[in-house]
């Protein structure tokens, strides 16, 4: 995971970006992933652990009609997450991450292992992605983590190639 976020730092600070994530299922785990970057406060500006509904509406002013309507692990929901980290911060990037890690909490629509990304630039784009993950609890937020950084990068990738 070393590697992978000193890639992303290495990104946007190539880009003059700076990050900010918005997480629910992942605790912070993805903050957490990038500072353990030494040199990470160039690139990485802050991160909003939102994993109740209610924190998702107040920090981030994700609108109650969207979690109700949508449900909290949904599309609509994680972009959200991304307009109001983006809104609440000094970031130019965000990433949202919201899902059922399990062992419970899962429904049949959506079982345990659905996890809704979302990233995008301030002005720019916002792409978002559904993944299905299996595995316990742990590693199901492990691969959230590894997905939200690379999905980063991937953004990144994007805007280089369209500019």
């Amino acid at each position: 995971m070393d590697i992978l976020a000193a890639q992303v730092g290495e990104a946007l600070k190539s880009h003059g970006l700076m990050l900010a994530t918005a997480e629910s299922c992942t605790g912070g785990a993805v903050a957490m992933a990038v500072t353990d970057i030494g040199g990470s406060s160039a690139w990485f500006e802050r991160g909003f652990i939102t994993y109740a509904n209610d924190a998702k509406q107040e920090m981030l002013g994700v609108e109650q009609d969207t979690m109700i309507r949508y449900g909290a692990v949904s599309e609509a929901v994680v972009r959200e997450m991304v307009t109001g980290a983006l809104r609440h911060s000094h970031a130019q990037m965000a990433l949202a991450v919201s899902g059922i890690a399990g062992p419970s909490g899962g429904t049949p629509d959506k079982p345990v292992g659905t996890v809704w990304f979302a990233w995008g630039i301030k002005g720019g784009q916002c792409l978002a992605q559904l993944h299905r993950l299996s595995g316990n609890r742990a590693e199901i937020r492990a691969r959230s983590v590894h997905i939200a950084l690379q999905g980063v990068l991937e953004l990144l990738n994007q805007r280089t190639e369209t500019a």
